[in-house]
């Protein structure tokens, strides 16, 4: 599974009760895509 969704750290996670301005890393390893449930292993950085 690829999940579409993009992390915005400048937005956080606010369901998952992740503060504005958390970086990617900083996430708890078991944090899950608010969308489809992806774990955070599941990820790839984007290409800037």
């Amino acid at each position: 599974m690829v999940s579409q969704h993009v992390y915005d750290p400048a937005e956080g996670d606010p369901v998952a009760g992740v503060a504005p301005g958390t970086r990617f890393e900083d996430l708890p390893e078991d944090w899950v895509c608010p969308d489809c449930g992806a774990t955070k292993a599941d990820f790839e950085p984007m290409d800037a």
